[in-house]
């Protein structure tokens, strides 16, 4: 850990709503002027879009689990080493996974390449002078036996929804976006399922804070819901891992349920808010932890 070049990690399976988070981030990073190294998770997976396409089949065959949720298909050692050196000299390498096609034409404009979805671009050193390097994806306080990228980590924010919510997102992104059938894509959360529970949920046990996204309507069966609870039918469940750190920031939970109107205590470090507020509620608290975390490194 670091107070000169802190690390902020959030972590999430694809779906979890990450993306709310990262915007919730800029926000703050624009209002407070702060310069972030952004890392997205997906430039740390080993394997581009064919090969992995190849190395899943031979997975297949031979009777083993492979899936982007767990370290054959990553190179953990890359992301915990740009952790180490970030939060020791402020610098480091990165490199962006490409996944769409104006993504392809803005990449390859700037670096002078020729590449495709699907593929990595080659990997470059992080501008210097950045505030606090910024990590949203999978892996962000991944633990394994070779790996510990948690212990890098200043402050580490997880998203996630209930499992069957989950899956729901997962299978109408993957039929409306990739045109995956029903069946192939059950065969994809089957598949994930064992590194899912050995590498992905014990993050939230490390994380500072957790957003828990809970509808209010019925998922039971996610595999025939026909659309994807709205935010204003769900409520966000927020964790804080140690609240008294809370109170040396100044924010107190009867500040919290001033400022975000319809919200209420379940437990004594936790707190309830409508779904429909789950950014604003974000930055209320966030904010104040990234003013401390830069008044910490100016000093």
């Amino acid at each position: 850990m670091s107070k000169k070049h802190p690390v902020i990690a959030v972590t999430g399976s694809s779906g979890a709503g990450t993306t709310t988070v990262k915007r919730a981030f800029e926000h703050i990073f624009y209002r407070d002027g702060i310069k972030a190294a952004v890392i997205e998770g997906d430039s740390f997976h080993r394997f581009d879009r064919a090969a992995m396409k190849v190395e899943t089949a031979k997975a297949a065959t031979e009777h083993r689990s492979l899936s982007h949720f767990g370290p054959e298909a990553n190179v953990f050692d890359q992301l915990e080493g740009l952790f180490q050196t970030y939060g020791e000299t402020g610098g480091g390498k990165k490199r962006y996974y490409i996944h769409s096609d104006s993504e392809a034409l803005q990449l390859n404009a700037r670096l002078g390449t020729d590449l495709e979805p699907g593929q990595f671009t080659p990997w470059e050193e992080i501008p210097e002078g950045t505030d606090l390097l910024f990590y949203e994806g999978l892996h962000g306080l991944v633990i394994t036996e070779e790996n510990n990228v948690a212990r890098h980590v200043d402050l580490g924010v997880g998203v996630v929804p209930i499992v069957n919510l989950e899956w729901i997102q997962k299978i109408h992104r993957d039929n409306l976006e990739r045109g995956y059938s029903a069946e192939a894509i059950v065969d994809i959360i089957m598949r994930r399922m064992p590194d899912y529970i050995k590498y992905i949920t014990p993050q939230f046990s490390l994380t500072d804070i957790n957003f828990q996204r809970v509808p209010t309507v019925d998922t039971s069966n996610p595999f025939i819901a026909r659309d994807i609870p709205t935010p204003d039918e769900s409520f966000v469940i927020i964790r804080f891992k140690d609240p008294q750190k809370l109170e040396r920031l100044d924010i107190t939970f009867p500040y919290l349920l001033g400022m975000i109107h319809d919200s209420f205590m379940s437990r004594r470090n936790t707190m309830v808010v409508p779904g429909g507020k789950m950014g604003m509620a974000m930055e209320i608290i966030l904010e104040p932890i990234i003013t401390r975390m830069m008044a910490a490194r100016r000093a």
